[in-house]
């Protein structure tokens, strides 16, 4: 049995995604235990020209659902940015797991050379849906999924690897 585009995308995103919802609950409990402002965390990052951790989460989950929605040739659902808190963006991270968990495994299979077109502002691409996967989509998620991450860990949340690795 072959490595599917199924399973080279939705159970990753899964896994990641759930790892990032309970890194978000230790940062919850780490700033009400030592008494930090929950924005505190919410707003840091890592240097000021880097986008601060409920953006890098926001980004992560539509890089999650932009890939799966692709690859399945459906819409991607939009979000609002409007997440403030760490309940506002564990329901995104809820939403974007249902969302991807919805789509069918028989729509993503074997969309290998599926045309995916995106675009970023003024500039648009046309990949392949295994180009697109894994040398855009995956890197691009595990970018912000890491930034996330290291936001969190640079801030004294008490998490490590087996954290962000989440169960598989």
């Amino acid at each position: 049995m072959s490595l599917t585009m199924y399973d080279a995308s939705v159970p990753v995103f899964r896994q990641i995604l759930t790892s990032l919802g309970a890194i978000l609950s230790k940062a919850e409990s780490h700033a009400t235990e030592r008494k930090i402002e929950p924005v505190a965390l919410l707003q840091a990052r890592l240097f000021p020209d880097m986008l601060a951790l409920t953006r890098q989460i926001q980004i992560a989950a539509d890089f999650a659902k932009g890939a799966s929605a692709r690859l399945a040739g459906v819409e991607v659902p939009k979000y609002e940015d409007t997440e403030q808190s760490f309940a506002d963006l564990q329901a995104r991270l809820a939403k974007t797991i249902a969302f991807i968990d919805s789509l069918p495994k028989a729509q993503i299979v074997g969309s290998e050379a599926r045309e995916v077109n995106t675009s970023a502002g003024p500039n648009s691409k046309t990949f392949t849906g295994q180009i697109y996967l894994t040398q855009y989509a995956l890197p691009q998620f595990f970018f912000h999924a890491t930034t996330a991450y290291d936001i969190l860990r640079h801030n004294g949340v008490e998490i490590g690897k087996r954290d962000f690795m989440g169960k598989y």
